[in-house]
């Protein structure tokens, strides 16, 4: 799933260029990573890549390994349902009863032989049955910015690891409810990774989004026709945006959890771009291209495309500068950049976006 624009990383990640096309912890690109992390058990040709037509050109440039047509467009974003949906129905004209996995492009994962176990076991779980299965993160601290999964009975266990049941999936909780649910024990982030069979949430979006699951028909019929893209045009100028956790995961009572341990970040803000960074001995993370000076300064995240920075007698700062925008934001406010690019669209600063 590569459609979001990471607006909580303004002003680094814009339209054409959002987060997952940006190389903020590495060398290559979050999408690059993703796409190297799984490419021991996913072939290139069995990658789809769902993008927004603003930068699908770029993608298919970073990813020149991945087949053009594996590059589904969707004309307009409308949230992670329709997305699955879309790539439901390629997966099923080639594969009717394959197992395909659900990966964010914009995670980051230390792990990448220990997710690539979790991912085949999770694979192996789904294959066995109408199963959804989600892969859930040990929670290190009560974060308010992700949702919760509540681990129910212990349904099997495969090469020694643990499968419950879903009791719950809970939406982002505010900060006493993380606590509590911190203190209870057997919650998990939801990480928005999941594992099915084709036919599975297909049939789940039937029962649970059947006007969704309307459109994904009217799409499956033209698809391999000169009328595909007007007919997904169409669809999707109707389809009302949904997240496949509300629309589906909420609702479904075949939800399985798979422990993931393998050093996860969805990377959702400069906050947590700070958290997982490498630090001085003062607590600053400088990620720039220029260079970074620090006096009486700390806990701080420098990211800038050039400029030498300095930072004198502050602590707790997120300071990013790109070429035409400079933030400086509190630490721990980051979750509000999104704010600044709801103004700017209101008052049509698209030079911004």
């Amino acid at each position: 799933m590569a459609g979001g624009r990471g607006t909580r990383f303004w002003p680094k990640s814009r339209e054409r260029m959002p987060k997952h096309l940006l190389d903020i912890a590495g060398e290559r690109t979050l999408i690059q990573e993703t796409v190297t992390r799984i490419e021991t058990l996913v072939p290139a040709e069995n990658i789809l890549i769902v993008t927004g037509l603003s930068h699908a050109g770029e993608l298919m440039k970073q990813l020149p390994n991945i087949p053009p047509e594996n590059v589904l467009i969707e004309p307009v974003g409308r949230n992670t349902a329709p997305c699955i949906g879309l790539a439901a129905l390629h997966v099923k004209r080639k594969h009717p009863e394959e197992v395909m996995a659900v990966l964010p492009a914009d995670h980051i994962i230390t792990d990448a032989r220990e997710f690539c176990e979790v991912l085949s076991i999770a694979a192996e779980v789904a294959r066995q049955g109408n199963y959804l299965v989600t892969i859930g993160i040990p929670p290190t601290r009560p974060e308010v910015g992700y949702g919760y999964i509540e681990r129910g009975t212990l349904k099997i266990s495969v090469r020694g690891r643990d499968v419950h049941e879903v009791a719950s999936i809970r939406e982002k909780p505010p900060l006493e409810t993380a606590k509590t649910f911190l203190k209870q024990g057997g919650f998990y982030w939801n990480s928005g990774m999941f594992v099915w069979r084709v036919d599975a949430i297909l049939r789940a979006m039937e029962k649970f989004l059947p006007a969704l699951h309307q459109s994904m028909i009217g799409i499956e019929e033209a698809m391999g026709t000169d009328r595909e893209q007007e007919i997904i045009d169409r669809e999707y100028a109707h389809i009302e945006p949904i997240s496949i956790d509300y629309g589906v995961m909420e609702k479904a009572k075949n939800v399985l959890l798979i422990r993931g341990d393998f050093g996860w970040s969805d990377v959702g803000s400069w906050d947590a771009l700070w958290e997982i960074s490498g630090r001085d001995e003062d607590g600053n993370a400088a990620s720039t291209c220029g260079h970074f000076v620090g006096v009486d300064a700390k806990d701080s995240l420098v990211h800038s495309t050039g400029k030498m920075v300095a930072l004198i007698g502050v602590k707790d700062l997120i300071v990013v500068e790109t070429e035409d925008s400079l933030l400086i934001c509190k630490r721990g406010r980051s979750q509000d950049v999104k704010k600044v690019v709801d103004i700017l669209e209101k008052k049509n600063m698209k030079e911004f976006l």
